[in-house]
């Protein structure tokens, strides 16, 4: 008997995923399961692999999008997706855009690892400046308004109003995520990087109080979010990391993810779409507006910015590692070793003012 799907992308089942979601039809909808499956990987993820799935139906075609933990090393507490589809689930109801979340398989035997599937927003992830050359300035702005005030949103939704009470202990949380993330670095640790223990020390030695708890997301930046045709946030992806914590560690990544980030090294392993020559706006308007949205006082943000570079120095670090071990897929990964020590004086430089 032929295989009536598509051929397998590097990660993915097609005929066993089929199945399944054959099998699960009812929390899917029109498009599971009796026709042909096909699964493009979505380029621009160095993380969770993500893919949409093209199915077809009675006729009717339909579109998801399917989540897994990527191939190989994967670091401890990270690529949850009971977790991130969790979170998704909770903040449906709310005005934070997410996804809708469809169906959860935490059986590892049915692709070769846990995944969920949710569906498919349509709009655009700006992830190069490429995309953005055309826009006007007054395009630029709106969406980083949207960016920022969603952000704000998000930190201001009440986790235990939404079934997340227990999402994370937000006690200590920052002291925890300093060690938490020296410990990804060791088990990351391929080769020394110059100035990267003297970051973590010096975080650590320094830790501001937190203002107040909220649901973080973790890896908040503009490519991680869908735009729409009146450059609104459609919805918000890639929650692996979410918890409840400290707001103004999403605030100070954002920052780190606002500036030229793929002018330190490593070619084109960190681009991002912001950029001042098209009309975004510097990134002392957006902790402004973000300051006034949220009643947050962002006088100790320079300590987040600087753990925002240690953290994806340390996110980076964990690629390149499963890059040297050929457990990456697509391109870009072999540029991820030259951008951490970069990202790494930029932190020490950061701490230091």
């Amino acid at each position: 008997m032929s295989n009536p799907d598509h051929a397998d992308p590097p990660g993915l089942a097609l005929s066993p995923l089929r199945a399944y979601l054959a099998e699960h039809a009812a929390q899917l909808g029109v498009g599971a399961g009796d026709g042909a499956l096909s699964a493009q990987l979505i380029a621009g993820g160095k993380s969770n692999l993500t893919y949409v799935l093209s199915g077809q139906r009675d006729g009717a075609s339909a579109s998801w999008v399917l989540r897994r933990p990527p191939l190989g090393h994967v670091l401890a507490t990270a690529h949850d997706m009971t977790r991130e589809f969790r979170v998704l689930a909770a903040l449906a109801p709310t005005g934070v855009p997410v996804p809708a979340v469809h169906l959860l398989c935490e059986d590892p035997d049915v692709i070769g690892a846990p995944f969920y599937v949710m569906e498919f927003v349509e709009g655009t992830v700006y992830r190069e400046k490429s995309q953005t050359t055309a826009l006007t300035a007054e395009r630029a702005r709106a969406m980083s308004w949207a960016l920022v005030d969603v952000l704000a949103d998000l930190h201001a939704v009440d986790p235990a109003a939404v079934g997340l009470g227990d999402f994370g202990r937000p006690e200590g949380y920052l002291e925890r995520q300093v060690a938490r993330w020296g410990k990804q670095l060791a088990a990351s640790r391929s080769r020394e990087v110059p100035g990267i223990d003297a970051l973590h020390e010096a975080l650590g030695e320094s830790v501001p109080k937190s203002q107040r708890a909220a649901i973080v997301h973790g890896d908040y930046r503009l490519d991680n979010a869908i735009v729409d045709e009146q450059d609104r946030i459609a919805a918000v992806l890639d929650w692996e990391m979410a918890t409840l914590g400290d707001p103004l560690a999403d605030l100070g990544l954002l920052c780190v993810y606002w500036t030229e980030l793929e002018t330190l090294g490593g070619g084109a392993a960190l681009t991002s779409a912001v950029d001042s020559d098209a009309g975004f706006p510097a990134q002392d308007e957006l902790v402004e507006r973000y300051a006034s949205r949220s009643g947050l006082d962002v006088t100790p943000l320079p300590w987040y910015v600087a753990f925002g570079y240690f953290k994806l120095a340390v996110i980076a670090e964990g690629i390149y590692y499963r890059y040297l071990q050929g457990q990456t897929v697509g391109s870009g990964f072999e540029g991820m070793g030259g951008l951490v020590p970069a990202l790494v004086r930029r932190g020490l430089d950061t701490l230091a003012r």
